[in-house]
Order: structure tokens, then C-alpha cells, then sequence
């Protein structure tokens, strides 16, 4: 029976909450359609199936009037049509509506009464007040359950007072309901402004014997509604051994108004276990504008490991400069999931004044914590170009491998040559390594791109062939036509590295920018493979980009025409295939001609037709 109840309880919520969004687009849909409101009633009128009645009854819930009413009234009572039938009934405005559903709770029993039921409270009736009070004595649980909650729904002072008289003589079985709709009372007294009122109601809650679930909504309420006086019950709350009762008072204290309640949980977190303190953090956390900082700071600094990683990663939302100072001190510690939890949060650390006072401290130092401030400049992507470049000669490694980094992420076009300098002269063959990678993120970070290529491709002329090739990598990571020109330069010079490099980064290009570039290197590369790179990086364009048909099927003539192999070919007449058109179809039957492709461009051909259709 509990597990029947249930199911049907959860079955009306969800009616219930249909019906409030129908509702809501009604409110936002005022202009209805008499027309549209004629055709679902004639639909309701006919022999229609009850599908399509249940159809008609949601478009009612939009362009209903009271016209429809004596339509939706007959279907109240059938099984099938009742719930649609009150879609529409809750959408449409004015007291005729109430006046209906008033009358069907007095004609209807059992699960269609409990739906009735539903559709009073969801429209609020204060004259249904008398009649619900009634179907609180109702036999059947459900129906008694429904009118409770309803009455809470409509919450005046008739309601709260027919609530209030059945919560200490209802039977177990809807007690809960009726403690549910009270608290519902409750709840619209306190939005009122009687706070006395509605404490009064919570307090009456917490004291009955009820499920949990009554108690904790009440004692949530209780403590809300006395403002600061509510405090000492929400860190008595905090000290319950229930977990649920836990977990409430995390819920609460993020919502309780005032600061005062901040003061409060920062007294009460040395008090609390490990598990519960790092929670609590977590809520102190959640309110930022009133959080009392030094107590998370506190617990960052020192003391249950637990407490102190919540507390650290609480600072990513809450701290400021003053959380340096012993966030680096944790970074440099030997508790190695802290200190990297720690260089998290510092990299994330709110506010502009961080990046100010990172900076300020990096005069002097040297070794582990240079190293880090270094990276931190690089990781928030502070403007200090110009402090990150001196760390370039120190004399650690490590320094100058986290300045590499940070100017990867924060170095601008006009300072690019730096680490150019660096890519064509590094001092050592760690520092070559880091300064390719560095000169890679900042080129591919550059808004201008052909700017960017421009600036790389002025160097190669004086690299080393090895360097040279370094940044033609870079290059083609970056793009754009400056990057397609120089790399078609490289695949046409002397240098096998180069010609591998750069028809290697054009067969992959991800644009149909290149497709002239790599046509005409498919006749005019050094070598043949290179020849045979580019042109099937040509044909890879022909299939994979979107493009004007006949733009696509003339460049697979000009592919055929450029191949001499019969491998390249037959990956145009698959192109052909893939993206079947009439100019396609033509070409297929004039590749016949070529002797060693006749086959298979017949094969094309004929699939290419049966795509047409033709």
C-alpha cells in the first residue's frame, strides 16, 4: 500500500508541475486564438480518439476561455481524459473555472477526486477552503493527503486554521501530508512578514512525531524564520549526529541572511570532526560577500590534513593577497597532494591585486619558489614580460625552464624575437627543448597569425637547418596564407628535411586555402613521394570540405590530370563517389578513357546513377 501511495503521490507532482509550465505559458501567451480554442472544442465534440482529445485539452491550456468549460467538465470524470482535461481548466483564468472544479470534487471519488483535488490547490481557490477542510476526514488516505496539501497551497488564514485543527488529530497515515501542507502555511507567513507566526508552525512540526523528511523542512524553516535568533539552533543542528540533519544545516547556512551567522561557523569549526569541518568550509565558502576569511585561512595553514585541502581550494573562491603568503608556504611543503592543491589555487586566486603583489616578490629570490612565482605568471597570464626575461639567465635550470613557460603564455608579437633568440641560440640543449616548446604556445596564442609568420619566417633565413625546421613546425601550426607561402617555399628547396617537413604540414592542412599550393607542388616538388603527398593532400580537400559541387568535381579533373598513378585516381573516383553529382557522373564516364582506370570508373558510374535515382 506505502509503495502504491507513493507512486500515485509522485504521479500528481508531476501532473502538478505540467501544469504549473502550461500555466506560465499561458501567462506569457495572452494573445489566444477564438479560432484555434473552436477546433480543439469541436475535437472533444466528435469521435476523435482520446488521444487526439488529450491533444485538444493542451491546446486549450493555451487558447481555453471559459467556452470550453462545459467540455473539459464532461471529461472530469473519465479515466482516460480527466488529468488532460485539468491541464487546460488550471490554464484558463477567471472564477468559472474554480467554480467547476469546485463542483466536480463534490460528483467524484478515489483517484480522479485526488486530481480534482490537485488542480484547486494548484489555482489557489480560497473558496474550496470549507470543502477541502471536509475531504480531510475522507476515508480514502490519498484524497484526505491531497485536500492537506491544498489547503497549504492556498495558505490564507481559513486554510492554516483547518490545518492547524487536523495536525494533532489526523490519523498516521496522512498526518504527513497535513504537516505538509501546514509547513506550506508556514512558508507563506514567513514571505508575509509574520515570522512570529510561521516559527510558531515549525516549532509545533519539529515536536511531532513525523518522518524525517517533515522534520527537517520544519527545522529548516525555524531557523530561517528567527533570523539571528535562529543561530544557536542551526549550530545545534551542525552538532546532530544525524547526517541528515548535517546535511541540512550546510544547506541553511548558505542561505542565512546576515553575517552574523558567519562569525557563528567560524567559531564552530574547531569544534567539529575533520570530515564535518572540510564540509562546512565548503558552505563558509559558498557565501562570499560575508565569509570570515581569517578562519578559513586558519584552517589552510594548519591541522587536519582533510580540513586543510578543503580550506585551500575554498581560497580559489574567497581568498585575495593575504592568502599568499601561506598558500606558497604549502606549495613549498612536503605533503605533496597540498602543495600541488596549493599551486592550484594560487594560479586561480581571485582578484587583480594577486597579480600585482606575485610580481612584487619576484626581485631577490632564486632556487623553488622563483621558480614557482614564475609559473604562476605564466598560469595567470600576468603581464610581466619584461621581469620573466631576466630569469632567462639565471643560472638554475629549473628557473629558467618555468621562465620559458611563462613567456610562452604571456609574451606579445612585439617581443616574440625573445624567444626566437632563444629557438635559434639557446644556451643549452634543455633550454633549445623548452624554448621550442615556449615559441610554439605563444605563436599559436597570437591573434594576428600572419603577423606572427611573417615575424618567424624573417628568422629563417639566418637558423641553422635544424632550427629552420623547428619553425617551420611552428609555422605550420599556426597558419594563414603567410604560413602556406613559406612552407610551399621549404617543400621547393634544396633541403630534404625541409621538403619532408613542409609537405608533410600541407597534406594535413585543415583549410581549402591550400589547394593551389598543393597542386602545384603534386608537378613541381624536388621528389616524386613529395609529389605524391601533396597531390593526395589535394584530393583529401576535394573530400572533405564543403564546397560549390562543380568547384569540387574540377578539382578532381585537375587531380586526374595531375596523376600518374593509378593509387591517386581511384581516390577521386571515390570522392566522385562520395558526393555524387551530375559534373561528377560526366567525369567518371570520361575517366573511362584512361585504360588502367576504365573498371573501376565504370563502377563509379554506375553508383554514382543509382544515387541520382537515375
Amino acid at each position: 500500500m506505502h509503495t502504491t501511495q507513493s507512486t500515485c503521490r509522485f504521479v500528481l507532482t508531476l501532473i502538478f508541475w505540467c501544469a504549473f509550465s502550461l500555466v506560465s505559458t499561458w501567462a506569457e501567451n495572452q494573445s489566444t486564438s477564438p479560432e484555434k480554442e473552436k477546433a480543439a472544442i469541436a475535437v472533444l465534440r466528435s469521435d476523435a480518439s482520446p488521444a487526439e482529445k488529450a491533444l485538444a485539452c493542451k491546446k486549450l491550456a493555451i487558447d481555453g476561455s471559459v467556452e470550453a468549460l462545459p467540455d473539459l467538465a464532461k471529461l472530469l470524470p473519465d479515466p482516460q481524459l480527466s488529468s488532460w482535461a485539468r491541464i487546460a481548466l488550471e490554464a484558463i483564468p477567471g472564477p468559472q473555472v474554480d467554480q467547476t472544479l469546485r463542483e466536480a470534487a463534490n460528483s467524484i471519488d478515489g483517484i480522479l477526486l485526488v486530481g480534482i483535488i490537485n488542480s484547486i490547490g494548484v489555482r489557489q481557490d480560497p473558496e474550496a477552503v470549507d470543502a477541502l477542510t471536509q475531504h480531510l476526514q475522507d476515508k480514502n488516505p490519498e484524497v484526505a493527503a491531497a485536500a492537506a496539501v491544498a489547503l497549504g497551497r492556498i495558505g490564507n488564514a481559513n486554510a492554516t486554521k483547518s490545518l492547524r485543527q487536523a495536525f494533532t488529530a489526523a490519523s498516521a497515515n496522512v498526518r504527513s501530508a497535513v504537516a505538509e501542507g501546514y509547513l506550506l502555511c508556514a512558508e507563506r507567513l514567513h514571505a508575509a512578514g509574520e515570522p512570529q507566526a510561521a516559527t510558531k508552525i515549525y516549532d509545533e512540526i519539529r515536536g511531532a512525531d513525523l518522518p524525517k523528511q517533515r522534520i527537517i523542512e520544519a527545522t529548516r524553516g525555524a531557523i530561517l524564520a528567527r533570523n539571528e535568533e535562529g543561530i544557536p539552533l542551526l549550530l545545534e543542528t551542525f552538532r546532530s549526529p544525524d547526517k541528515k540533519m548535517f546535511q541540512l544545516a550546510l544547506g541553511t547556512a548558505r542561505e542565512f541572511p546576515g553575517s552574523a551567522v558567519d562569525e557563528a561557523l567560524a567559531a564552530e569549526l574547531p569544534n567539529s570532526t575533520p570530515p564535518r569541518a572540510a564540509l562546512m568550509i565548503q558552505a563558509m565558502a559558498d557565501r562570499p560577500e560575508t565569509v570570515m576569511l581569517a578562519a578559513v585561512l586558519k584552517a589552510a595553514d594548519q591541522g587536519d590534513p582533510q580540513v586543510r585541502m578543503s580550506a585551500i581550494n575554498a581560497l580559489q573562491r574567497v581568498g585575495d593577497p593575504s592568502c599568499i603568503s601561506v598558500l606558497l608556504k604549502t606549495a613549498d611543503g612536503d605533503d605533496t597532494e597540498l602543495a600541488n592543491a596549493a599551486r592550484q589555487t594560487l594560479a586561480a586566486l581571485p582578484g587583480a591585486n594577486v597579480n600585482t603583489q606575485i610580481v612584487a616578490m619576484l626581485p631577490g629570490l632564486k632556487g623553488e619558489r622563483y621558480a614557482l612565482l614564475l609559473r604562476l605568471i605564466g598560469k595567470r597570464r600576468i603581464d610581466a614580460v619584461n621581469e620573466v626575461i631576466q630569469a632567462l639567465d639565471d643560472s638554475d635550470s629549473e628557473v629558467r625552464s618555468a621562465a620559458f613557460y611563462a613567456l610562452g603564455e604571456t609574451i606579445n608579437l612585439d617581443k616574440l624575437p625573445v624567444l626566437i633568440a632563444q629557438v635559434v641560440r639557446p644556451k643549452t640543449s634543455q633550454d633549445a627543448e623548452k624554448a621550442e616548446q615556449a615559441l610554439m604556445v605563444a605563436s599559436i596564442r597570437m591573434p594576428d597569425r600572419e603577423a606572427c609568420t611573417a615575424v618567424l619566417a624573417s628568422t629563417m633565413n639566418r637558423a641553422s637547418s635544424g632550427t629552420k625546421s623547428t619553425l617551420l613546425e611552428i609555422v605550420g601550426a599556426v597558419g594563414g596564407n603567410n604560413a602556406l607561402k613559406t612552407l610551399a617555399a621549404a617543400a621547393k628547396s634544396n633541403d630534404p628535411e625541409h621538403q619532408d617537413i613542409s609537405s608533410r604540414l600541407l597534406g594535413k592542412w585543415n583549410s581549402v586555402d591550400a589547394a593551389p599550393v598543393l597542386l602545384d607542388l603534386a608537378t613541381t616538388a624536388p621528389a616524386e613521394k613529395y609529389q605524391i603527398r601533396a597531390l593526395r593532400g589535394y584530393i583529401g580537400i576535394a573530400r572533405k570540405f564543403p564546397m560549390p559541387e562543380q568547384e569540387r568535381v574540377e578539382m578532381c579533373r585537375k587531380a586526374i590530370d595531375a596523376s600518374s598513378r593509378t593509387a591517386e585516381q581511384q581516390l577521386v573516383l571515390d570522392v566522385l563517389k562520395i558526393h555524387p553529382s551530375q559534373d561528377g557522373l560526366n567525369l567518371t564516364i570520361k575517366a573511362k578513357q584512361i585504360p588502367q582506370l576504365s573498371k573501376e570508373a565504370e563502377a563509379a558510374a554506375q553508383f554514382i546513377q543509382q544515387k541520382l535515382g537515375k
